[in-house]
């Protein structure tokens, strides 16, 4: 990796690319907490949030000395999640989506999941060692999280034609906007949209079981790495940092 990438791949917005991608995903799937469809399944997804936010804390967390020590400004990542509005930031737009049913939940997931874990690979060689040990540790756990949404993609996708039906009309919803996965911002490093084509190819595999076609010709949707959200975004950071908000400083 030369030089040039490990400057960006260290850049205080690209870790806050990270941080808040996962920050998002996980609130989003938080909300299936006691209302998953079978107990095992309602545990599975709440350790897959509890998973993702463990990732955001790092990546704030790592974030906040760089703030300190380039900016001089006092940064923590309480305040990195809970006291920026929704235009600072730099999710993928997938993840601040609503869940939808349990059939658009699971199919994000794993969308999601099949990407992080390629890019998480690169991140793990990173020259950057504090980096490469937060890839390394997360690694370990989205290995997990694509085994289990690709299993619930061909178990939907493969089973009554009311489970067709709503995984087919998932991806119909999600498809536009994986693009974005691959669409490299200024802080990104070059090689995220070289991933793009072992992450075609690990979700045309399990597509392929699951007996559902990847769209064509679908215009991509993006801006979520610069600021640029949906309108769902706003919901999602309101209920989230109300408490910090109304209560400024406040501590369990």
């Amino acid at each position: 990796m030369s030089t040039t990438q490990a400057e960006q791949i260290t850049s205080i917005d690209y870790l806050l690319h990270l941080a808040d991608t996962t920050l998002i995903l996980g609130q989003r799937n938080a909300v299936w907490c006691g209302h998953g469809p079978i107990l095992e399944q309602d545990i599975a997804i709440t350790n897959i949030t509890l998973d993702l936010v463990g990732q955001a804390r790092m990546y704030y967390q790592y974030a906040a000395k760089l703030i300190q020590q380039k900016e001089g400004r006092e940064e923590t990542e309480d305040s990195l999640a809970y006291l920026r509005n929704e235009r600072s930031f730099k999710n993928l737009l997938i993840c601040e989506l609503p869940n939808g049913d349990w059939a658009q939940t699971v199919l994000r997931q794993f969308l999601f999941s099949v990407f992080q874990q390629s890019l998480l690979e690169k991140l793990s060689k990173s020259s950057d060692e504090e980096l490469a040990a937060i890839a390394n540790k997360s690694l370990k756990e989205v290995n997990y999280h694509v085994k289990w949404s690709s299993e619930w993609v061909i178990r939907l996708g493969d089973g009554t034609e009311e489970s067709h039906s709503r995984i087919s009309k998932a991806l119909e919803s999600l498809w536009l906007f994986t693009g974005e996965f691959f669409k490299s911002a200024t802080y990104e490093p070059s090689f995220v949209s070289e991933i793009q084509t072992e992450w075609m190819s690990q979700i045309s595999a399990v597509f392929t079981e699951a007996g559902l076609v990847v769209p064509e010709k679908v215009f991509m949707q993006e801006g979520g790495k610069t600021g640029f959200h949906t309108e769902f975004l706003g919901y999602v950071l309101s209920e989230m940092q109300t408490l910090q908000r109304n209560y400024p400083g406040a501590a369990w």
